[in-house]
């Protein structure tokens, strides 16, 4: 593709739709992806790891779906959780006209596909789950992850899903210094090359300073 990436906001790179059957919470389904966008064939192997590894969302209030892709995390908070307004958001114009088709198509009405700054700056969400895109470089990834974990509610989880290889560990030493008061960073599952990190919001910066690594 050149220098059109996953992470371009407008592919040039030809759409070339396509349907594929994939299994999203525990439903054999049918969606539709399309070239430019990440993992366009088939729900990739740390986003499999992360919904595998990952507990029930909370069955209301707001979720979010960071780096949403053709939605796959998306379409499964939308599934477990059709009380709860799930975002799932995205740079790439394209995956995001390709969740609202999936959410649509699977009559999932509580789902909003938008860029990051059309979700309404005093959301804030009882979970985050991410496969976050590592590729776009260290100083993107930290400026994107310091914007949105932040916003999760008190007493709330960020999860993400990380390659061992492209920096996990390095990673997760990071997120424990940058939020060292009121949240807890912790690695919960290793499977097949990833790893899955936790990112707790106890309670407020100010008054619950709690900040651990579990290796």
């Amino acid at each position: 593709m050149g220098s059109d990436h996953y992470f371009s906001a407008s592919p040039a790179s030809p759409e070339n739709l396509r349907r594929i059957r994939v299994s999203i919470g525990g439903r054999d389904i049918e969606v539709t992806t399309a070239g430019g966008v990440f993992s366009p064939d088939h729900i990739d192997t740390g986003t499999a790891v992360l919904l595998a590894n990952t507990p029930p969302p909370p069955p209301g209030g707001h979720l979010l779906d960071l780096g949403c892709g053709w939605g796959p995390i998306a379409l499964s908070l939308a599934t477990a959780a059709p009380h709860a307004t799930v975002w799932a958001v995205d740079v790439n114009e394209r995956a995001l006209d390709l969740v609202r088709r999936n959410s649509a198509a699977l009559g999932l009405d509580n789902v909003n596909a938008v860029l990051p700054d059309d979700v309404p700056a005093d959301v804030t969400f009882r979970t985050i789950r991410s496969n976050p895109p590592i590729r776009v470089g260290k100083n993107e990834l930290h400026g994107l992850l310091e914007r949105w974990i932040p916003r999760l509610d008190e007493r709330s989880d960020a999860w993400l899903v990380v390659q061992r290889n492209l920096g996990s560990d390095s990673l997760q030493r990071w997120l424990a210094a940058s939020f060292p008061h009121g949240f807890s960073v912790h690695r919960t599952a290793t499977g097949r090359g990833f790893r899955v990190l936790k990112v707790r919001r106890h309670g407020s910066p100010i008054t619950d300073p709690i900040s651990t690594i579990e290796s």
